[in-house]
């Protein structure tokens, strides 16, 4: 026999009838059928079918067939063979099968059973979850979008950047670090890359993005909140106003859920998902409007208060009827942000911004303070220690451009993009208040 061609599901084709090739993957499902049996060989991109009639493959063939487990990880090799009824147009004879490893028995969750199964059976299980084609294409997108951001972003002139996610202080409080002993000091686990991307802008980089993980001591147990996640954060110098930085923003977004619908068809036809690209340009709704039009839907809801997930919703439905998935959300209350957001002079107001996605906020920014003295004031403000910050502050004595920024959640992108009722389902290994393991 020659030697065999090495094929998957994606590349064997009814071109390969009458070659030898190999395949490798799952044993999904075996059927003996009395003189014929049928294997279907899953791999990341799809199905093979190998089919051994009793009368021409080798005895020790079948008896390999007749005791194999499914999800046992397999080696086939035999003869291609164009096959209207198989998945592809073509099927596998085969001269020999090799069991690389055993799956045990009973399985701890089925792969391709339809059976619905809780969702902690399939967390604690996730490298057999991660086995059903519909929980992978998930991650083939998300693979997608960051790579999509980088191309966009790289394009206007950014550079990617990495910054420390072991601080000495949190960038929006303590009450929502993870602290931690380093070496003879008290750390933190980084909420975000906001101290160090303005600090950035005083150097000549004007132009920064970041994409790595973030952290939230949040008490929450939400389809929305994660203590672990993905933030791309984003800071340009040398803005005019806020509005330079919403225009990046839209522009990026418009652009990665584009690309998802132009490159994505297969893993949305396996999700069942349908992605329309938002309308353009976003609304921009000030924040005491948005407030009004909450209260408007029976909401109680004051001046001052956080829309909250609620008041999110609310809006979000009354966007949808007027034909927007994604609008902003500008202007909030200065009381309520951050010490680095302007305050929008002579008002109780600030330069700041939320982009929210059918109902739910997925990024929040806006121009940030870059007068030396009046960041040291917002902060006393906020019943900080300027001292504390001096690694920060000493980049806006020296000469710091006007800028901007932003934070944006990949995983409540890619989740509100697909539909998905869990921003679990984004994250291979999810981490919350419960979850530590695996």
């Amino acid at each position: 026999m020659s030697e065999a061609t090495p094929r998957n599901s994606k590349t064997l084709s009814p071109a390969d009838s009458g070659r030898d090739v190999s395949v490798k993957g799952w044993a999904q499902e075996i059927r003996n059928l009395g003189g014929i049996s049928f294997l279907i060989i899953r791999d990341r991109h799809g199905i093979v079918q190998v089919t051994a009639p009793k009368k021409k493959v080798a005895p020790e063939v079948m008896t390999v067939l007749g005791g194999l487990s499914r999800e046992s990880v397999v080696k086939v090799t035999g003869v291609a063979k164009a096959a209207e009824q198989a998945k592809g147009g073509v099927e596998v004879v085969p001269s020999s099968i090799e069991v690389l490893s055993a799956a045990a028995s009973p399985l701890p969750m089925g792969v391709v059973d339809k059976v619905n199964v809780e969702a902690d059976t399939r967390f604690d299980n996730r490298f057999m979850d991660l086995r059903r084609p519909e929980a992978r294409a998930v991650f083939e997108i998300k693979s997608m979008v960051l790579d999509l951001i980088g191309d966009f972003l790289t394009g206007e002139g950014f550079l990617e950047v990495f910054t420390p996610k072991i601080v000495a202080s949190g960038a929006e409080g303590g009450a929502t670090l993870f602290q931690l002993k380093y070496f003879e000091q008290m750390a933190y686990l980084a909420q975000s890359p906001q101290l160090y991307k303005q600090m950035l802008m005083s150097t000549g980089l004007d132009r920064v993005f970041e994409i790595g993980p973030a952290f939230r001591a949040e008490h929450s147990d939400t389809v929305r909140h994660v203590s672990e996640f993905i933030s791309f954060d984003g800071e340009l110098a040398f803005i005019d106003s806020m509005n330079d930085v919403l225009d990046v923003v839209e522009r990026c977004c418009q652009s990665v859920i584009g690309g998802i619908v132009k490159n994505a068809a297969p893993q949305l036809e396996t999700l069942n998902a349908s992605v329309t690209v938002p309308r353009a340009p976003y609304p921009v709704i000030e924040y005491c409007d948005a407030v009004e039009m909450v209260q408007g839907t029976g909401m109680h809801i004051d001046l001052g208060d956080d829309l909250g997930t609620e008041g999110e919703k609310a809006l979000g439905e009354i966007m949808k009827e007027k034909g927007h998935d994604m609008y902003w959300i500008v202007e909030y209350p200065e009381e309520a942000k951050p010490f680095y957001i302007m305050e929008k002079d002579g008002t109780p107001y600030s330069y700041s911004f939320d982009l929210d996605y059918k109902g739910q906020e997925i990024s929040s920014g806006g121009q940030r303070e870059h007068r030396y003295d009046r960041l040291v004031q917002r902060m006393q403000g906020k019943g900080l220690d300027p001292s504390a910050f001096n690694f920060y502050l000493d980049a806006f004595r020296f000469g710091m451009p006007p800028h901007g920024g932003w934070g944006l959640g990949v995983e409540r992108l890619v989740q509100k993009m697909l539909d998905l009722p869990n921003i679990r389902e984004t994250i291979l290994f999810p981490r919350d208040r419960i979850r530590l393991v695996p």
